[in-house]
């Protein structure tokens, strides 16, 4: 009950002090509120990165491996990698015969372009050239009508899937089931919309069309550069069959014992290490300037507690002559420089929070309970680190000394 009394006898001293030097507290915690509001930001936006990261590379699938051309990551070479050969549709089928059960084999390749329906036009739209096992490797649940054939792929057939989004902007009163579309001035024929899938890597997935890729070659492309992507059913064996995978693809590529690889064998483990260091040098830069920020700020906490120190020196000298001990008088000046801190962090979070709520047109950014307490912790710890120096030279203030100032 006396440690309770003391700690709230110590607040309200704290209180009274910022109340009465009001413009002085103000100041002394500018630099407090800077750093923990760039530090506040920059958790947060991390935080929303990572969750938008994470959702769009879960429509890669952790049981997906991906051979193609480029290297996920950023250790091979950029002039090796652009001399290698394309993987050709042919290569990709003989993989495929190659691979046995449970893994399912598709191959696809990519373009952009412009898909219009009688006066309405969508620009800048994915096409995506797939197969009919396509739909099983990336995960498509179709909402209406179907997915492509194998016959239409075998066939070279002028059919076509679309994204969600698509879908609501070329037939938003209508279905569009068995509609002629153009897509890059080429008619197809809708079979089937996709259910929404959202981004990945801030490209919209809802705004796709997928042909087959037989046909993309015909209408778009003569020599394609595909991507195959092997579904494993088994994300534990995912080393194991990517190893297999590398040398079914070094044969039916014709490459000798001893030559390098002139393809990548990827998959979303690439990505995530390749975030993980970006976000690490991102941190690094915020833990930077939010150091240098509440440096700044205690030391202007400092100088405001040595002159509180000076100008109470004979307060202090009247609270030892009654029987105050040191502890209370050490406990009294650190509290009052804690709070002036924590002020400053909770003006930090009331500033950050309307700041995060523009930032969530991008990414999933909300200032969570964790990151809000981090911030305030960090705010008294700074006020204790600071204020430790000023209050012990008041601790040890001489009762006799300190009568005498005026």
């Amino acid at each position: 009950m006396k440690l309770w009394h003391e700690i709230m006898e110590n607040l309200r001293i704290a209180l009274e002090s910022v109340r009465t030097n009001k413009l002085r507290s103000f100041l002394a915690t500018l630099g407090i509120v800077i750093g923990v509001f760039t530090a506040t930001l920059m958790a947060t936006a991390i935080t929303g990165l990572g969750k938008a990261f994470e959702n769009s590379i879960s429509a890669i699938g952790s049981d997906v491996i991906y051979i193609q051309r480029f290297n996920w990551g950023p250790s091979e070479k950029w002039w090796k990698v652009r001399a290698r050969r394309p993987i050709s549709l042919v290569q990709a089928r003989r993989l495929a015969e190659r691979v046995a059960p449970p893994a399912t084999v598709s191959y696809e390749s990519g373009m952009g372009g412009t898909v219009k329906y009688l006066d309405r036009t969508a620009s800048n739209v994915i096409i995506m050239g797939n197969v009919a096992a396509s739909a099983e490797v990336r995960g498509l649940s179709v909402q209406e009508g179907r997915f492509l054939s194998e016959a239409e792929v075998d066939g070279e057939r002028p059919v076509c899937v679309l994204g969600h989004d698509l879908a609501e902007r070329l037939f938003p009163y209508e279905s569009g089931l068995g509609a002629w579309v153009k897509v890059n001035d080429r008619r197809y024929q809708v079979v089937g919309t996709l259910e929404k899938m959202g981004e990945f890597i801030f490209a919209n997935l809802d705004f796709q069309v997928i042909i087959p890729v037989t046909r993309m070659i015909a209408d778009f492309t003569r020599e394609p550069d595909l991507t195959i992507a092997v579904k494993t059913g088994d994300a534990a064996a995912l080393d194991e069959v990517q190893e297999e995978l590398r040398w079914i693809m070094r044969t039916v590529r014709g490459i000798d014992p001893g030559e390098e690889d002139d393809f990548s064998v990827n998959n979303q483990n690439a990505l995530l290490d390749m975030f993980g260091k970006f976000t690490a040098v991102i941190g690094t830069a915020g833990l930077s300037m939010t150091g240098l920020a509440l440096l700044v700020g205690g030391i202007g906490i400092m100088n405001v507690m040595f002159v509180s120190v000076t100008e109470r020196t004979r307060e202090i000298g009247v609270r030892k002559a009654l029987g105050a001990k040191r502890r209370a008088i050490l406990s009294q000046f650190l509290m009052e420089a804690a709070v002036i801190c924590l002020l400053g962090g909770v003006a930090a979070l009331a500033l950050a929070w309307p700041v995060t709520l523009v930032m969530q047109k991008w990414l999933p950014a909300t200032i969570s309970p964790s990151i809000a307490m981090i911030a305030l912790a960090v705010s008294a710890a700074t006020g204790l680190i600071a204020g430790f120096l000023p209050a012990w030279r008041a601790a040890r203030l001489n009762p006799v000394d300190a009568l005498r100032s005026e």
